[in-house]
């Protein structure tokens, strides 16, 4: 089948959700097209796998707005309009202000920032002379608090690895490395406020609003400055413990993605 680039080979045990995420590489990439039509049997020849996990998946994805299913010709790739995006991203808006509400009431925690003295603290500056070999006493057990701020922490260093690469990504005009990074960045982000529902809720906007942009964006060609590039400058934010700041740059990049909606629709 056009379009497909499949290399027959499903192997993991979760063939449902396998087909799925490979078909929505494909829209993602640009390689199925909005429109274009295909059947069951067509996509479980493709990855030569039976029919009811293959039938699982296009059911799903219909579900999440990706396909739009014909009962008479199989399915179809949803054809979005620019203004559906800005609805979209409207809606990522209202979500998104919840999740950092959460954060000013205090019901999410964040890891502590560094006091001034941690942060002037350099491996080039050692003592003038040899310190004491200090007692081998057992150190105290961390407090729960603190072994959450910790993981917290940690998590934040992982959001931020994803943000450098969809930041490069996004500068370069790579939309295909963009869109996996940047919805993974999104995805542990969203996943540090605590609500496992509210994080899937906004991964899903986050699918449908790409798969929805991608099909203008790939038409501008060139796409340096045109892409958000904020991620890193986000996870600064909230390390910080600078929701204020944090909130603004996530209002800045709304806005942004508001602007090049309007750019879409006039293209």
């Amino acid at each position: 089948m056009a379009g497909i680039s499949g290399t027959g080979a499903v192997t993991r045990s979760t063939l449902r959700q396998q087909i799925a995420d490979a078909l929505r590489d494909e829209v993602l990439a640009g390689r199925l097209q909005p429109g274009q039509e295909f059947t069951v049997k067509e996509i479980a020849e493709q990855y030569g796998v039976s029919a009811t996990p293959v039938r699982e998946a296009l059911v799903d994805l219909s579900a999440q707005g990706l396909l739009e299913a014909d009962q008479h010709r199989g399915f179809r790739v949803r054809e979005y309009s620019a203004a559906d995006y800005r609805a979209m991203i409207e809606a990522r808006s209202l979500v998104s202000d919840g999740m950092f509400q959460a954060l000013l009431d205090g019901r999410v925690p964040l890891p502590e920032p560094l006091c001034p003295q941690e942060e002037a603290d350099t491996p080039q500056d050692p003592p003038a002379q040899p310190a004491p070999k200090a007692s081998k006493a057992p150190r105290p057990a961390k407090a729960p608090h603190d072994l959450r701020e910790a993981r917290v922490a940690a998590a934040l260093a992982g959001v931020r690895r994803r943000g450098e690469e969809a930041q490069r990504a996004a500068t370069a005009g790579d939309l295909t490395v963009l869109i996996g990074y940047d919805l993974r960045f999104w995805r542990e982000l969203s996943g540090l406020f605590g609500n496992p529902h509210l994080a899937d809720f906004l991964h899903r906007l986050r699918v449908q609003s790409w798969v929805c942009a991608v099909q203008h964006l790939r038409r501008l060609g060139d796409l340096r400055g045109l892409l958000w590039t904020g991620h890193t400058e986000l996870v600064d934010a909230l390390a910080k413990r600078d929701i204020a700041g944090a909130r603004a740059i996530v209002a800045a990049y709304h806005a942004h993605a508001l602007a090049l909606a309007d750019r879409l629709a006039g293209a």
